[in-house]
């Protein structure tokens, strides 16, 4: 007997404990969102530490794929298999073909770049959206908006300084991290609002799987013992931090609980330091700053007008 016949509700998502503590919504919606952003910075330490070990990006990539599809399994289980049916299965395709794409561009990035860099790239994505919004869902961005976006992507400019010595073409990799997000959020917003969120997680789970057998066999190394169960722990992070984001924006306002996002920034950079020893330049610290002020601005001024705070990504 499915999960349905037993009574799980139609928006059925991962399960919460209730309470809080006494809590108000936002401020726990706030812990949701600071647990999220510890979780995504835990399990980029964990890619970066497996890329510098030897495993390629597409092999990391495949094993996050597998364990996220595995431990989905169960919750599908409980809201009923016949879920999985759906009106919009191009959407769903150009979604994994999307998500997949960036989830491999980030990995490659982290095993290149300094945690707190692809981190601080990564706040990119609502200014990916800001655009594809315009061009494919016919928003209306006034000229503040597309001022922050503007001087957002000066900070990118800064950050990456193309045409200098300390140039690294892997930045522009994990720009592709941030634009495959954007897009990929774009074509959520085309989604209706019931579809379950264990339903879109498993969808990912089973595309990114199939996109990244091929090119994780060709690069194929056996794992040593040690990194079988760091592969895990990644692959369960990354499933779980996606989670308790979406919980965060489901509990408390979105324009309260989004800037506790940045805290991912802090986290990376203090992880760098003691477990990679890297040390952000100065050009590094600037142009992040001038990325995150761009970000929130638009996030405070979507909220100001109205209009729903740009959504989170589904992040690696």
């Amino acid at each position: 007997m499915s999960g349905a016949a037993r009574g799980a509700p139609a928006s059925a998502s991962f399960p919460a404990a209730e309470g809080g503590f006494g809590l108000s919504p936002n401020h726990r919606g706030a812990l949701w969102m600071l647990a999220a952003g510890l979780g995504f910075t835990l399990n980029a330490v964990l890619v970066k530490t497996l890329g510098q070990q030897g495993l390629d990006a597409y092999q990391i990539a495949f094993f996050r794929a597998v364990v996220g599809l595995v431990a989905v399994l169960p919750f599908l289980w409980w809201i009923g298999f016949t879920r999985l049916r759906t009106r919009h299965p191009w959407v769903h395709a150009f979604r994994v073909i999307l998500g997949a794409g960036a989830m491999v561009c980030g990995f490659y990035a982290l095993t290149r770049l300094p945690l707190a860099d692809v981190t601080a790239l990564s706040f990119t994505t609502p200014l990916f959206a800001t655009v594809l919004a315009v061009i494919f869902l016919r928003e209306p961005v006034r000229w503040r908006r597309w001022s922050a976006t503007a001087l957002g992507f000066l900070g990118v400019v800064i950050m990456v300084r193309p045409g200098a010595g300390a140039f690294d073409p892997a930045a522009v990799v994990a720009l592709g991290m941030a634009f495959g997000i954007a897009a990929a959020l774009v074509l959520v917003k085309r989604l209706p609002a019931g579809e379950s969120q264990i339903v879109m997680l498993f969808y990912f789970g089973l595309g990114s799987v199939l996109i990244t057998a091929g090119p994780a066999a060709a690069v194929w190394q056996p794992p040593s013992g040690p990194q079988y169960p760091l592969l895990v722990v990644m692959g369960l992070l990354g499933l779980g931090s996606q989670a308790m984001m979406i919980r965060a924006f489901r509990t408390g306002e979105a324009s309260f609980v989004a800037p506790f996002d940045y805290g991912k920034l802090l986290a990376a950079g203090l992880l760098g330091f003691f477990v990679f020893a890297e040390v952000p330049d100065l050009w590094t610290l600037a142009g992040a700053a001038i990325i995150v002020g761009a970000t929130l601005y638009i996030a405070r001024r979507e909220a100001a007008v109205g209009s729903p705070a740009t959504a989170k990504p589904d992040s690696i």
